[in-house]
């Protein structure tokens, strides 16, 4: 059941003079991705076809995914009105396709699943919250509130049913690790960067990936602060089986911020030498 309703933000309230134009492109990569949560559920359906209690949970989550595209859409149709939101989703899922007649996880397991699972609803919940504590924007400063609310309770959903697997299934240490790990770098596979170009770049241009990649991620990258790595840093820990507070959690997270430093420079260093549609 949705925890709040598209209907019920004050529409109204939208302040063109308080948007951040560094923020635009990125909610409209955003709205792509959310929106296609009906691909997932699918897939997870099929992975899970056997547990109804599951099933239903996937699609409940699909659900609320497809809110948060739609009113992260709408919100940019506003900050942008030459833009059809409607229009560039169409083209993201003609270009961008997942297995959903999948009837095992390409993850080895449906404990591994649920663990990545976890990993992405670690990585919106701390990406919205960013997001939501940067712009100044009322109406996008309670979107970004709401969905970084229904990510955390995302985050606990899957880490439930992840327990539930895992007592069965009995994944070892190190492969709950590798699944996490693993999911983590997918953040620079085609989903996000394809979103970003189907948001951003004109009908029919040329799909560059390594300067969408750059593009996105130049942008994205510099919202965050520490305090949301420290607290994602706890997520992936408490998914992995480790004290998500602790000396290792504090060090992982450091470091963790040290490589996002770093990794925000070079693609602001790539993006500022890309043409300026992608950049």
């Amino acid at each position: 059941m949705k925890h709040w309703r598209i209907e019920q933000i004050e529409w109204t309230r939208f302040d063109a003079g308080r948007v951040d134009p560094d923020i635009i492109p990125l909610v409209k990569a955003a709205a792509m991705v959310e929106r296609n949560g009906t691909e997932y559920a699918a897939y997870l359906n099929g992975v899970f076809r056997d547990d109804p209690d599951f099933r239903r949970a996937a699609d409940n989550w699909a659900e609320e995914e497809v809110q948060h595209g739609d009113a992260l859409g709408q919100w940019a149709m506003l900050a942008d009105p030459s833009w059809d939101y409607r229009a560039a989703f169409a083209r993201y899922r003609e270009g961008f396709r997942i297995q959903v007649g999948a009837d095992a996880s390409i993850r080895g397991s449906r404990t591994g699943e649920l663990i990545a699972r976890c990993m992405v609803e670690t990585g919106t919940s701390s990406y919205y919250t960013a997001l939501g504590e940067a712009t100044e924007e009322p109406v996008l400063k309670l979107i970004c509130k709401q969905i970084a609310a229904d990510e955390f309770r995302h985050f606990k959903l899957f880490y439930d049913h992840m327990r539930r697997y895992l007592a069965r299934e009995n994944l070892s240490f190190v492969r709950r690790l590798r699944v996490a790990a693993g999911r983590i770098s997918e953040s620079e596979d085609d989903e996000l960067a394809f979103a970003f170009h189907c948001g951003n770049d004109p009908a029919g241009a040329p799909y560059d990936h390594a300067a969408c990649t750059a593009a996105y991620m130049a942008r994205a990258m510099a919202f965050y602060r520490f305090r949301h790595i420290e607290r994602g840093m706890g997520m992936i820990f408490k998914a992995v089986g480790l004290k998500p507070r602790g000396r290792l959690s504090d060090l992982s997270a450091r470091l963790a911020w040290r490589l996002i430093q770093r990794r925000r420079r070079r693609f602001a260093a790539r993006a500022a030498v890309l043409p300026a549609r992608a950049a």
